[in-house]
């Protein structure tokens, strides 16, 4: 049964929905089907639907819902190749045009946090936000020292928001693993678990903070992108004041194009960050959508916004690793095994059949730019095999997936005529060369030499231990096969004495009787 709170929710909805003018998606559902022709007794119906277009009300409709579904609309809104034009337009202001909060309850939350007035921590401070997003807002401010920096400030009351929508979502996970039969495959509430996490993370800026200064450090004096620094005396949970930086935001093609950008190099650099950061670093940016991109003309990128951020255990790090390389090549058999062997389809499965499959879906987009393949079509093909072939979902991997799609679609729009595979290729052989060749094994036995140098001299006196101990465990297993012998014998002449005594107690029977 529904919890009155979810179900309050629920309702609350449906009302935005129908508010913002979209009667009709939620009349099609099965709930509302019987009584669809209140459409008509609805104000929105004769008020709202000649007056804005379709992509207006639903943005609108995803801002009041809250960050939950604002953080969707900004998915959907790197994959303009999914969505009609106008709808995609529009999303794309959820990135940061989302209404703000009003300056005063920011310089509340601030001075809270802080301890003291902002104007002792800063020498200017902007009330007009920079940026505003679904769970925070950007104001510029300037150090004491002089040094023009961004305040970012939590809005108030957004977890208790998450977490209301978070326990809708498990609520709906729930009734589809009860009712619907792909749920088992599917594992939602293990992926809503997972989204939680990530998105419950996000409310801790000084995690993000931290996430930041380690990003900062792996990509030190690099060509390909720019972290911001952060300034840690002015970092609290609830705010963060990190570096101002000023660049071209990435999804504004026309001023990209007039300060003469190098389209390609920012696409094959979109690339090898993403999988410098999965496989060389094993920390990720996972939200990089382009509200949180910058471009440093002609081709560095400027990264902001690093609340959530992924890592890979060790060993689905190599079964990725192994699986990209093996799909570069086309070597689909062995994509088809590494998924038996890692458990991502059952054990039961025809490698052949699954091979055949993966062939199928794969070739026809091989050696294609961007431009010409259909993502939709792919998806589509995509999910009729994982159904076919049951295979199941890997929570762990979902934000690394999320962040795949936003780099293709990112590279979709910078440069169509990427070819993706072979950009990736290179490195990921250079990777498996570095990791996995003969220099790489070398230089893991060097550097555990130091370790096994340190237990060097403790190592006689180990095996001196081992052998005494093989020698005492050897006798008590003597000992106890002697006990043992012991109470075997035993228990034989128990079972003789036993069986004379019932033998004479029969003879005396009988006797008994036959005297009688």
């Amino acid at each position: 049964m529904i919890r009155p709170k979810i179900l309050l929710r629920l309702i609350h909805i449906n009302w935005v929905l129908v508010f913002h003018g979209l009667d009709e998606i939620v009349l099609k559902t099965h709930l509302f089907r019987p009584i669809r022709y209140l459409v008509f007794l609805s104000p929105t119906f004769w008020l709202r639907r000649g007056t804005e277009s379709r992509g207006v009300r639903i943005r609108r409709a995803l801002e009041d819902l809250g960050p939950i579904y604002v953080k969707f609309g900004q998915a959907l809104s790197t994959r303009k190749d999914l969505l009609p034009e106008d709808i995609a337009d529009e999303l794309v202001k959820l990135q940061d045009k989302v209404p703000p909060f009003s300056s005063s309850i920011a310089r509340a939350i601030i001075e809270k946090e802080l301890g003291i007035p902002i104007s002792e921590a800063f020498a200017e401070f902007d009330d007009e936000p920079l940026a505003s997003a679904s769970v925070a807002q950007v104001h510029t401010a300037v150090l004491n020292n002089g040094e023009q920096v961004i305040v970012k400030v939590l809005r108030p009351d957004i977890e208790q928001r998450i977490r209301s929508d978070v326990g809708l979502l498990y609520e709906l996970a729930r009734f589809a693993e009860r009712f619907w039969s792909d749920a088992r495959r599917l594992r939602p509430r293990e992926v809503v678990m997972e989204f939680e996490k990530s998105t419950l993370d996000e409310l801790d800026l000084v995690r993000e903070a931290a996430n930041a200064a380690k990003l900062r450090r792996n990509f030190e004096h690099s060509e390909m992108i720019y972290v911001p620094e952060v300034h840690w005396p002015l970092t609290r949970q609830k705010v963060m004041v990190m570096e101002r930086i000023k660049g071209i935001p990435v999804g504004n093609i026309e001023q990209l194009r007039a300060g003469n950008a190098d389209f390609k190099l920012l696409a094959e650099r979109g690339v090898e960050i993403f999988f410098t950061q999965v496989f060389r670093d094993n920390f990720f940016h996972a939200d990089m959508h382009p509200g949180n991109i910058f471009v440093e003309l002609p081709a560095k990128y400027l990264a902001v916004d690093f609340g959530i951020v992924g890592t890979l255990s060790e060993s689905d790090q190599r079964y990725l690793a192994e699986n990209f390389l093996a799909f570069f090549n086309r070597d689909y058999r062995r994509v088809a095994q590494m998924h038996v062997e890692s458990g991502w389809v059952p054990g039961t499965t025809r490698v052949e059949d699954f091979e055949s499959a993966i062939r199928s879906v794969c070739e026809p987009i091989f050696e294609k730019p961007l431009k010409d393949i259909s993502f939709g079509h792919l998806l589509l093909r995509l999910f009729q095999t994982a159904r076919r072939f049951d295979m199941h979902v890997q929570p762990q991997l979902v934000l690394l997936q999320k962040t795949l799609l936003n780099i293709e679609g990112l590279g979709r729009q910078l440069y169509p005529e990427l070819d993706l595979w072979q950009t990736a290729k290179p490195f990921l052989e250079k990777w498996f060369h570095e990791r996995l060749g003969p220099k790489a094994k070398i230089q893991k036995a060097l550097q555990q030499f130091p370790e096994l140098a340190e237990q060097f001299p403790e190592i006689p006196a180990l095996v001196i231990k081992a052998l005494n101990d093989a020698g005492h465990a050897r006798a008590q297993m003597d000992q106890q096969n002697r006990e043992l012998h012991l109470l075997r014998k035993q228990i034989e002449r128990n079972q003789n004495t036993t069986l004379t005594t019932i033998l004479i107690g029969a003879a005396m029977i009988g006797a008994a009787i036959l005297l009688q």
